[in-house]
């Protein structure tokens, strides 16, 4: 089935990296162009970062310069590099298809994503 599975969260401080990692299977990998979205309580995900299967990239505005978006077609993951980071990149992260289009019980589906907390 369908799973999608992200990691590399964490706590840290305004300027400091993270690298997030996210590992699809039960799809076909290779044919989606593949995002990153945040989101925080309240407020609606949005997409930050996107790659095509064969690698072109687009980032929001808020990430471009700090980001950076890649993927491995035969390990089937997606990476998102997050370089000089600031306290409002705080949010959950989690990957999906751009745009989303994977269904799990009828129902559009997203993985547990990973927090990111960045401190001031």
């Amino acid at each position: 089935q369908v799973q999608l599975v992200e990691s590399g969260g964490g706590l840290v401080q305004a300027g400091g990296s993270l690298r997030l990692s996210c590992a699809a299977s039960g799809i076909i990998f290779n044919i989606y162009t593949m995002g990153w979205y945040r989101q925080n309580p309240g407020k609606q995900r949005e997409l930050v970062a996107a790659i095509t299967s064969g690698g072109s990239t687009n980032y929001a505005d808020s990430v471009k310069g700090r980001f950076t978006i890649s993927r491995d077609n035969i390990k089937n993951i997606v990476y998102l590099q997050m370089n000089s980071l600031k306290p409002e990149d705080t949010a959950v992260y989690y990957c999906n298809p751009d745009p989303p289009r994977l269904y799990r019980g009828g129902n559009t589906y997203w993985g547990q994503g990973t927090q990111v907390t960045v401190s001031s």
